[in-house]
């Protein structure tokens, strides 16, 4: 499948001005040949510190990502292409130059089989999900999966909701509240700090949600497992915090 091509102007070492100014063709060969150039050693070497230990990587900054992406532009078939690459830094742009309203389920499906890192992960859930027409449906069904980036996906995806979704009825995250506590037990790292990250921001959407919130957070941490210990008095630390509710109160004023 060709993607469909983007330009843009460089600056040549030519003196004539009409050379000086040369198209480039976003395809995905020109794209990947660009991530390779941007590669940074020092940047590849930083990122297992970071929790990314992936195969295929360059080692490429997110503000310079960000930057080509928005060379690039919006751009779902090239977006597509990248992915299927399975380099970790074309996966992170694939979701940056993805358009939300061309995301179909069937490809949510695709891609989070691929997930295998949680900053891929949560640039696709914040760049492309958040505002695609799958998302709450994805969100609850991921939350059964056993994968570990699968389900970070699904309350990666709820967090993200959460604040991006300003027309949603309470009802819907009173309903990823239950989900929330159901899955507090699981231990993996990339997993509660979702969980909790959801927890958290559904509690500073309203004050309703937030009462709603403590609640399940207090349920939480009567299950007893070490990961739900934590979610919970994190969670608490923050929903009852002088700053939050002072926020909220204003909110409704």
């Amino acid at each position: 499948m060709k993607a469909r091509s983007r330009s843009f102007s460089i600056p040549t070492r030519h003196s004539n001005r009409e050379s000086a100014q040369r198209p480039v063709r976003w395809t995905r060969a020109a794209v990947l040949r660009e991530l390779k150039a941007l590669a940074d050693p020092r940047v590849r070497a930083k990122m297992a510190y970071f929790g990314v230990d992936v195969p295929k990587a360059h080692g490429i900054s997110a503000p310079v990502l960000h930057a080509l992406a928005k060379r690039i532009g919006k751009d779902h078939r090239l977006a597509q292409q990248l992915w299927t690459s399975g380099i970790h830094e074309a996966r992170l742009l694939a979701a940056l130059i993805g358009e939300s309203e061309k995301v179909t389920a069937a490809e949510m499906e695709r891609w989070v089989r691929d997930f295998d890192s949680w900053d891929v992960v949560d640039a696709a859930c914040c760049y492309m999900y958040a505002h695609a027409r799958p998302a709450w449906k994805k969100a609850t069904e991921w939350s059964r999966r056993r994968e570990e980036f699968v389900k970070r996906a699904s309350f990666s995806l709820v967090a993200y909701l959460s604040y991006k979704d300003k027309a949603a009825p309470d009802a819907r995250f009173a309903r990823f509240l239950r989900m929330i506590e159901r899955e507090a037990h699981d231990e993996r790292n990339f997993v509660k700090k979702a969980v909790n990250w959801a927890l958290r921001n559904i509690g500073k959407r309203n004050v309703r949600l937030n009462r709603e919130a403590i609640h399940a957070a207090e349920r939480i941490r009567q299950q007893g497992s070490r990961s739900a210990r934590w979610i919970a008095a994190d969670a608490l630390r923050e929903l009852k915090s002088a700053a939050v509710q002072k926020r909220l109160r204003r909110k409704t004023a």
